[in-house]
């Protein structure tokens, strides 16, 4: 036995240091499952597989705004280091679509007051567990607890107002894939709202979901003021609808 990111670097003649990077962020498969510890003992003749990044593709770029279809597997933070320009939100690092860079400080003022006011239009698109039949709005307030291990949302009638709107897109026997319209930011809306209706994303196994290689959520729409976007499925989306189970 040997830790896993020992093994990796040797599999892949990287540096220990990028071999650990690598398993960090989610990137490392083995035997079909996500590699989570660097130092994880494991057999000498594991074969690993690296799911490498996509790089992001720009959708709209104007004077106020740069838009990016971001991928999975990367952070928000590290496309805003890219292109060297803050950013207007965030993704979590699984989930992929529209994102938004902002290159005027006054329009990025107006923005946030949009995002305050619920006028903003956000759209999400996600494969979960279970058949969706019917369109459910989920009008439970939440409550975010942050830790060393990162953020975890939980229905807390002492929490914030949230509002998610979930309408089936297609259905097989075991997983549906549902449009999920939120018209409140909070943190992990979408994941912690699904997992309360019994219908976790896959992938996403903090709230509940099967496993899968990440989090099958992708925010597809995104409207602000008189701008209109909609992003590409990434084809780790697109490819779940052929094994229809």
């Amino acid at each position: 036995m040997e830790k896993a990111y020992k093994l990796l670097a040797a599999q892949e003649h990287i540096s220990a240091n990028a071999a650990k990077k690598l398993i960090d962020s989610g990137k490392v498969f083995a035997f079909d499952k996500k590699v989570k510890i660097a130092r994880a003992l494991m057999k000498e003749n594991t074969t690993f597989k690296i799911m490498h990044t996509q790089k992001p593709k720009k959708i709209y770029e104007d004077e106020n705004i740069i838009v990016i279809n971001k991928p999975p597997y990367i952070t928000s933070e590290e496309i805003s280091k890219m292109y060297s320009t803050p950013l207007l939100h965030r993704l979590d690092k699984d989930t992929s679509g529209i994102l938004i860079l902002v290159k005027n400080e006054k329009w990025q003022k107006k923005a946030i007051q949009e995002f305050k006011n619920q006028n903003v239009y956000k759209e999400y698109h996600a494969w979960v567990s279970r058949i969706v039949s019917e369109p459910i709005v989920v009008d439970m307030p939440l409550k975010t607890i942050k830790s060393k291990s990162g953020a975890y949302s939980k229905i807390d009638k002492f929490g914030k107002e949230a509002i998610t709107e979930i309408e089936p897109l297609m259905a097989f026997n075991t997983k549906s894939k549902v449009k999920a319209i939120i018209h409140t930011g909070r943190t992990h809306q979408i994941r912690a709202h699904l997992s309360y209706i019994n219908h976790p994303i896959l992938g996403d196994e903090k709230y509940g979901g099967k496993k899968a290689n990440r989090v099958m959520l992708h925010h597809y729409k995104f409207k602000i003021f008189d701008y209109e976007f909609s992003a590409d499925e990434p084809k780790d989306f697109t490819v779940m609808e052929e094994y229809n189970d």
